[in-house]
């Protein structure tokens, strides 16, 4: 009897619309139980990072700079905890701006030190997380770094990072056969090529695709790009120290 009335009339019909709406209130609420911070999600990709703590990988090295006439190169490529890393072309010199250490996205942690994290949200197109992290040193040469983070693969696929003595250089990240240690098939490294100092005695042709030689203060205003096809990654094997000197 007492069934039968919980669930005649107008009662019932409550209790229908609140039986409706629970699945709906349960999922809002498990949405934000599992949302992750911004600070979770950088920890999670620095342990991913450190799991690292060497390598050695060749490279297809691709220079595009105006000034600069340089073959696609073959590189080897040299890494160690905590901040140690060497491109060495087989050709000669590697033509690259300082800043380039930071290929390796384990340096871009260790050079930030501590820091200040900041959750800019997602990007539209894309969907990725935007994290800037803001050294606290203020005597740092990194001023600020941009991630643009896949929370669910945990793997940083653009960086920008700004610096005192380096200018503003971006790297943008294609993952494959070794995205479970966060290393990357290919990185494309652009930089403001006016940031760009040539060595001392180094001279090149320039190289636009026309006859005419351009402005020198005009070319160095540009962007360049080193664009590296990775292959074969040897990890956790061992590098000596000779190697990076």
């Amino acid at each position: 009897m007492v069934c039968s009335f919980l669930f005649t009339g107008k009662p019932k019909l409550e209790r229908v619309k609140y039986i409706t709406a629970l699945p709906a209130m349960l999922c809002c609420f498990m949405i934000n139980s599992y949302a992750q911070t911004a600070e979770e999600i950088i920890n999670q990709v620095k342990t991913k990072i450190a799991a690292v703590n060497d390598y050695e990988v060749d490279g297809k090295m691709k220079t595009n700079v105006i000034f600069i006439k340089a073959p696609l190169a073959k590189v080897k490529v040299y890494f160690k905890k905590p901040n140690k890393l060497r491109v060495k072309n087989e050709s000669g010199i590697s033509f690259i701006p300082k800043g380039s250490v930071n290929i390796n996205l384990g340096n871009i942690f260790a050079t930030s030190g501590n820091y200040d994290i900041i959750d800019v949200g997602r990007e539209n197109a894309t969907g990725l997380r935007i994290i800037k992290l803001l050294p606290q040193d203020e005597d740092a040469d990194v001023v600020l770094s941009t991630l643009y983070i896949d929370e669910k693969q945990l793997l940083v696929k653009k960086a920008k990072t700004t610096t005192k003595e380096n200018g503003t250089y971006e790297l943008e990240m294609t993952y494959g056969k070794y995205a479970e240690y966060g290393l990357a098939d290919k990185v494309i490294f652009s930089f403001n090529t006016k940031d760009y100092k040539l060595p001392k005695g180094v001279t090149f042709d320039y190289d636009d695709g026309s006859k005419k030689q351009p402005d020198p203060g005009k070319i160095k205003n540009r962007k360049g790009t080193v664009e590296i096809t990775y292959s074969g990654y040897i990890i956790n094997k061992g590098v000596p120290d000779s190697v990076f000197q």
